[in-house]
């Protein structure tokens, strides 16, 4: 068991959550969270290099000068990928690099990370982070008195307009429902804000799957 204590904006303690890491998740694959965050990387991956082969260059495609009887070597046309100008000649194509694990194997790691997360006790929780309007300067203040100033990751039980205005414009800092988290998500900050709501969110579906 683990007992997480509930914070306030100010950061004075106002109670405690407690949650049952081994019916969380009973053990941590590490492979599974690094094929995860490969999966998600690689998915992030452009794929757009694109280099020149000898038919895509400018250039007469006519031979240079005759085979024989010039006393140089023999060559082909002013395209050749071993001349300056020329093509590649094992030129780079456009390339899609996503690709998918299984959608349980996703969702448990999802589970390991969050688990892996609050052992490590790199999981605040705050009772809400209710905003009237966008201000990123309060959610700043936040961030501040709950001691979170390495990169972290705010997340909410549902969509807020004003708390994801508020956060973007903190670089260190980055704000997801609980519906959108993935391990790559969850690993890459250093610490992680959670709305008491949203954890109770995540582990009432993380325990029920």
């Amino acid at each position: 068991m683990a007992n997480l204590n509930i914070l306030d904006k100010t950061g004075a303690k106002v109670g405690d959550f407690e949650i049952d890491l081994d019916a969380l998740a009973p053990k941590i694959s590490k492979q599974l969270l690094h094929d995860a965050v490969v999966m998600y990387q690689a998915n992030l991956r452009q794929g757009s290099s694109k280099s020149k082969t000898r038919s895509e260059v400018s250039g007469s495609r006519k031979k240079m000068y005759k085979q024989k009887g010039t006393g140089n070597a023999r060559a082909g046309h002013k395209r050749s990928g071993i001349r300056r100008g020329g093509g590649h000649i094992f030129a780079k194509t456009p390339k899609d690099w996503s690709y998918r694990l299984p959608r349980k194997a996703l969702k448990l790691a999802t589970t390991m990370a969050m688990a892996e997360k609050i052992r490590g006790e790199y999981v605040k929780l705050i009772d809400t982070i209710a905003l009237e309007a966008p201000k990123t300067k309060e959610v700043a203040t936040i961030l501040a008195k709950l001691d979170l100033n390495k990169t972290v990751l705010v997340v909410v039980d549902k969509c807020d307009n004003n708390v994801t205005l508020s956060v973007r414009n903190i670089p260190t800092a980055k704000v997801l429902p609980v519906t959108d988290l993935n391990a790559w998500e969850i690993l890459r900050p250093y610490q992680v804000l959670m709305t008491k709501s949203a954890i109770e969110t995540f582990v009432k579906t993380r325990i029920a799957e």
